[in-house]
């Protein structure tokens, strides 16, 4: 009868085991669908620069054996992005490849503010802050590490039919103004 019991209470071990592997979600805990990479020259430079400039909170730091960060996590509002040295033999920074063809887009509760404190940090404005047809008051700057980010704050929800009329009169206004 032990011998029963004991074969019984493995097996319902087992199902519990195995019952507990399947719960574990594919996205993990405090992560999102997606999550932006950085490649940066001067990782840890830009991890200090992202917490005076956005506020990020460091959430983990890898070093490589060269002394580089070969990987860390940071989080800005409820979201995660990774950041690492450049690796000239595989990811390259925005310095190395003189620009960028991506923005990252954090909302704030005051992006005037937002802009102001990376400003201060030493962020470049290449967008001034102004009210934007979609909704949002938004702005734009690039970091010292050569990454762009669109900073904005959500002011009125608009039905598809207003932001499609809003985006026409913007876009033939600004034709107007580059003489199209």
């Amino acid at each position: 009868m032990k011998k029963k019991a004991a074969k019984a209470k493995a097996k319902k071990k087992g199902t519990a085991k195995a019952a507990a592997k399947k719960r574990v979600s594919p996205i993990p805990r405090g992560f999102r669908s997606v999550t932006p990479g950085l490649t940066v020259r001067g990782a840890a430079e830009a991890i200090d620069f992202y917490k005076r400039a956005l506020g990020a909170r460091e959430r983990m730091r890898m070093g490589a054996p060269d002394g580089k960060v070969g990987h860390a996590e940071l989080a800005i509002g409820d979201s995660v992005i990774f950041l690492g040295d450049e690796f000239p033999e595989g990811c390259k920074s925005p310095q190395t490849l003189g620009g960028t063809t991506t923005a990252l887009h954090i909302y704030v509760p005051n992006v005037d503010a937002a802009i102001k404190r990376a400003v201060d940090a030493g962020a470049q404005i290449t967008m001034p802050v102004a009210d934007m047809f979609w909704g949002d008051r938004y702005g734009r700057i690039r970091d010292p590490f050569g990454h762009e980010w669109g900073l904005a704050t959500h002011k009125e929800d608009l039905t598809p039919a207003q932001q499609k009329k809003r985006g026409e009169e913007f876009m033939k206004k600004m034709a107007q103004q580059h003489g199209g």
